[in-house]
C-alpha cells in the first residue's frame, strides 16, 4: 500500500509546514475517514474523530518511518488508538455534552456525506462484527489485513509489534475463523417445511467470516 507523491520528509516534514500538513490531510483523508466509517456508524462520531485523528499527527509525526510500511499504514496504526479511545470514553461516560456541541459545526451536506461513506463501508462493518469473539491481538492483526487491506508488514508496523508475531496471529485468526464455518456448515439444515424458531448463530455460515478467514499470509 504505497503513498502517491509521499513528502520526501514524510509527516514530520507536513506538520512543520501548514502548506504541506493541508496536502498531506487532503492525500490521506479519505482513506482515515473510510477507516473510521468501517468502525462507527454515526456521521457526526466520524467527522469528529477523522478530526481527532489529524489533530494526533501533530504529536505522533516523529515516530512514523518509512521503511516500515507506508504513511498510511502508519494513519490506521493512530485511528486504531484514536476509535479505541473513543469506545473507552463512551463506555465509562453517559454525558456526551463535548460531541453535542461539536454536532452542531456539521453542515446537512456534511452529514450526507458522511452518512454516505458509512453506508459504504457497510461491509467492512460486519466483516469486523465476524472477528469480534477472537482474542484482541488476532483481531487486531486480522482487521488491519483482512478489512483494512493492509500488509502483515504493515499491520505489524501499524501494531508495534514485529512481523513474526503478526504472522502467527494473522495464522491462528485465520485457523478459528475456519473451524468456527466448518462447525457451522456441518450443522444440519433446517427442513423449510417445518417452522423454526430462530436461534443466532445457527444455520448457514456468516459469508462475513468465510470471507476474512480466507487465504494465508
Amino acid at each position: 500500500m504505497d503513498d502517491a507523491e509521499r513528502l520526501p520528509g514524510g509527516p514530520a516534514e507536513a506538520v512543520r509546514d501548514p502548506r504541506l500538513f493541508e496536502e498531506f490531510y487532503r492525500r490521506h483523508v479519505d482513506a482515515v475517514m473510510r477507516f473510521v466509517a468501517r468502525r462507527v456508524d454515526d456521521p457526526h462520531t466520524a467527522a469528529d474523530l477523522t478530526a481527532e485523528i489529524f489533530l494526533a499527527v501533530l504529536d505522533s509525526a516523529h515516530s512514523y518511518r518509512p521503511r516500515l510500511g507506508s504513511e498510511t499504514a502508519w494513519l490506521y496504526g493512530i485511528a486504531r488508538n484514536v476509535v479505541s479511545s473513543e469506545r473507552r470514553r463512551v463506555a465509562r461516560e453517559t454525558e456526551h455534552q463535548r460531541r453535542i456541541s461539536g454536532r452542531r459545526l456539521l453542515e446537512a451536506d456534511d452529514i450526507a456525506r458522511i452518512e454516505d461513506r458509512i453506508d459504504a463501508e457497510s461491509p467492512g462493518r460486519r466483516a469486523l462484527a465476524a472477528l469480534a469473539r477472537l482474542p484482541e491481538g488476532e483481531r487486531a492483526v486480522m482487521e488491519l489485513i483482512a478489512v483494512d487491506q493492509l500488509t502483515v508488514t504493515e499491520a505489524a508496523a501499524s501494531l508495534g509489534i514485529r512481523q513474526v508475531t503478526a504472522r502467527v496471529r494473522l495464522h491462528r485468526a485465520r485457523k478459528a475463523l475456519r473451524e468456527e464455518t466448518d462447525l457451522k456448515a456441518a450443522q444440519p439444515r433446517p427442513n423449510p417445511a417445518v417452522p423454526q424458531a430462530s436461534s443466532p448463530g445457527s444455520g448457514t455460515p456468516d459469508t462475513s467470516l468465510l470471507h476474512v478467514a480466507r487465504g494465508e499470509a
